[in-house]
Formats: structure tokens, sequence, C-alpha cells
């Protein structure tokens, strides 16, 4: 998580009610229930109606679950799925990949080796992006690139086939986000969805 850690929480402070612990809106995940009680993950934080705050990570969702912390901050009986964290993680998922098509429809995208290539060599980008299951070869030239930006994140948790549908494309091994507003609001999501699957691989030379 050293890289998920760079990335300072930003927003309204909120208790976590499986920790206890009181962090930014963008490091925690709302959970809402339906008239039948069923949790459902609320990335978002736009539905309506009564809503608790958990950390976004795998382990809290599992403790909230287990220790009553839902039906606590709700304040009603609920009923959490066995696979809520699974469901949580893939709503993550989901709300990166849009993101990431509202940059690409504000040319805050920058797609492909060369492009890539060449924006690292002019100027630092705010985010990195590598397909999970790209090359190590054209990883490891842009790694090396990078090198001129210490601390420049990096995430690696979508596919190269995921990336491209997001980005009008059939593939994308190699992507940036310039600085801006758009980098940082993608990054806080992204970093919230390393709470659930890493930023980078483990293994990989950085």
């Amino acid at each position: 998580m050293d890289r998920a850690e760079r990335a300072e929480g930003r927003g309204r402070v909120r208790r976590c009610v499986a920790t206890g612990e009181s962090l930014p809106e963008d490091r925690l995940i709302r959970f809402v229930a339906d008239p039948d009680g069923l949790l459902h993950p609320d990335v978002g934080a736009r539905a309506p109606g009564r809503g608790v705050w958990v950390t976004a990570s795998r382990e809290a969702v599992q403790l909230a679950a287990r220790k009553g912390g839902f039906a606590r901050g709700l304040k009603q009986a609920v009923q959490a799925p066995a696979d809520l964290a699974d469901h949580t993680e893939a709503a993550l998922e989901r709300r990166l990949l849009e993101l990431l098509g509202i940059a690409r429809r504000a040319g805050q995208v920058i797609a492909g080796f060369d492009q890539v290539s060449a924006f690292l060599r002019a100027r630092r980008p705010g985010w990195r992006v590598e397909a999970l299951d790209g090359s190590a070869d054209g990883r490891g030239k842009l790694d090396g690139l990078s090198r001129a930006w210490p601390g420049l994140p990096l995430c690696a948790q979508l596919s190269g086939a995921q990336l491209g549908m997001a980005l009008g494309r059939d593939h994308v091994i190699h992507a940036l986000l310039p600085e801006g507003a758009l980098a940082q609001r993608w990054g806080a999501e992204a970093v919230r969805l390393a709470g659930f699957r890493p930023l980078v691989p483990d293994g990989w030379a950085i």
C-alpha cells in the first residue's frame, strides 16, 4: 500500500463503523440497506436515506459484517451477503472504469506506448496506468522513464481489455492521466480499490 498511502484523503470526515476511526470520505465506502434490509455498497455516496461508512478495505467490510457494525450504524436489522466484499470490489472497479471514460471524453488520457513515452520525457503526469496483463518488456521501458519523476503513482488494477473498453479501443496496455482534478479524482478511486486488490501486483519491478 505504499503508493496508495501517498495519496492523501480529502473531503468530509466520517466514522468507520468497523474500526471506529474517523477518515475523509474518499478513504471510506458508504453502505445502504434496501427495504428488505439487504446491504449494498453505495460507492458514489448518492443513494437516498441513512447510510453508514466503512474504511475502504476488504478486511474492514468483513469486520463490520462480523461484528454487527452495519446494523448498529443503520439502526435496523440487516442482511450482509457473504460476498459483500466482492460486490464492493466490483462496484469500485466499475466506478474506476467510468471515471476513466469521463477522463477520455475530457481529453485527459494519453494512451499507447509511444504517446506515453513522449509525455514522460516532457513532463510529469498525475497517474501512470499499466494493464495488469501487459508484458514486462514495454512496462520496463516506461519504468525507466518514470524514474525521472520520483513518487509518480502507478495503477495496474485493470486488464488491457478493460482499459480498452473504457478508452474506446480494443486493447490498451499503457496509459496516463495528466496532472489535474480528473487525475486526482481517478487516483482517489484507485486508492479505494487498493483496499481490495493491490495497486501494483507483487513481484513487479518498479
